[in-house]
């Protein structure tokens, strides 16, 4: 299983070499030919998707409650959990009720014992969502509720947190067994099923659009021109520099109503990753030799934090985007950093909760926890919170 999974991940990362124009044999070449082809083929795909809902001629279910979507138009590394994180704690704390529903990507699929005993416990005959989070208790793993998901459980309180590919069967029991008034799509912008009051999308002002290409040629999962469905833009991991100025004029030419927020994400501490609660400062950084372990989409930017603050990267690992780390991995892993001198391991939020404990503990393990933190454009997300609350 664990060489089934690699072949798959080397799969992946050849196709997006071939995507970012780093196999330049004319294999590779060819293959650029072949993925613009199929591109062409998706993008209409998509475009008559979004007309038949348009139509009418796919219905979008209401269900009597706000429903606020934060997508995007590429695939990842936007930093989109940190932003549900922000909505979501900002929104309970004003009083509403809210519930974040997920579709759970490369979480454990139920087996076919554990669908047929959750459906006969069902007073209507349906396999309902799982509840990584009631609001109070953490229920579930991160294998079994996707990294993300459990991410948010674990960092948010009074907020139910619930995993389902479909969300309209999820939003329904949210509201129904939970009472909430507030639902949250995560990586909502391409779910036409429900249709969001508000719309959030995310854009990576690092590498915006990619090569504007849409997949399998590009990293765009529809065409650009549909950020004219976007109510609000974030503009995330912002340096405030002439190419913001650029890519708001760019932002604004496909959508002259939507209000744009600058933002960036803010390292606060490190903690512990199988001690949590055990915290140093990121001053602790400075000039000091670690090693890195991520399986994230943008890798890049996990290290250029560390750098910033004075880290001395001597050995990395990057593995593909929601990697599910194997005990032996990560001992292999550490094993290598020693052999580099490194005095501390490194790891992202959203890859601590994949790491398989161990009982190994001869170098210090921590996570880098961020936050959002709003630099341009306060005013259009105060205005946001209060257009969902006031709904």
């Amino acid at each position: 299983m664990n060489r089934l999974r690699n072949a798959g991940e080397h799969i992946e990362k050849y196709i997006v070499d071939v995507i970012n124009e780093k196999k330049y044999s004319n294999f590779g070449m060819f293959m650029r030919g072949v993925l613009f082809v199929f591109s062409r083929v998706y993008r209409n795909v998509v475009q008559f998707r979004l007309w038949m809902y348009d139509k009418g001629i796919f219905r979008r279910m209401p269900l009597g409650c706000l429903v606020v979507s934060v997508g995007n138009l590429t695939c990842g590394g936007t930093g989109k959990t940190p932003v549900v994180e922000v909505f979501a704690k900002t929104l309970a704390a004003k009083g509403r009720k809210v519930a974040i529903l997920s579709r759970g990507y490369k979480s454990r699929d139920r087996t076919f014992w554990e669908k047929l005993k959750v459906w006969s416990k069902s007073s209507n005959n349906e396999v309902p969502p799982r509840v990584v989070s009631d609001g109070e208790n953490l229920l579930l793993n991160s294998s079994t509720a996707g990294d993300e998901p459990y991410m948010l459980a674990s960092n948010l309180q009074n907020v139910v947190v619930l995993v389902d590919k479909d969300r309209v069967k999820s939003g329904r029991y949210a509201i129904n067994k939970f009472e909430v008034d507030t639902l949250i799509l995560d990586d909502g912008f391409q779910y036409l099923d429900l249709k969001p009051h508000i719309n959030i999308v995310l854009v990576d002002s690092t590498q915006p659009f990619h090569n504007h290409h849409v997949l399998p040629r590009g990293l765009l999962r529809e065409p650009i021109k549909n950020l004219r469905r976007a109510d609000y833009v974030f503009l995330t991991k912002s340096n405030g520099g002439n190419q913001i100025r650029h890519l708001k004029k760019f932002v604004g030419h496909h959508n002259r109503n939507a209000e744009i927020i600058e933002c960036c994400h803010k390292p606060l501490y490190l903690e512990n990753v199988f001690e949590r609660g055990e915290r140093i400062s990121l001053e602790e950084l400075k000039s000091k030799r670690i090693a890195t372990i991520s399986g994230i989409a943008a890798p890049e930017s996990f290290e250029k934090f560390l750098r910033d603050y004075g880290a001395n990267i001597v050995y990395s690992k990057n593995f593909a985007d929601h990697h599910n780390y194997t005990q032996q991995e990560v001992i292999d892993f550490i094993v290598e950093a020693k052999k580099s001198k490194a005095k501390i391991i490194l790891t992202t939020e959203k890859d601590a909760v994949r790491l398989p404990q161990l009982s190994r503990r001869d170098i210090q393990f921590f996570f880098l926890r961020i936050e959002i933190d709003i630099i341009s454009g306060i005013e259009n997300f105060d205005q946001c919170i209060s257009r969902i609350c006031f709904n």
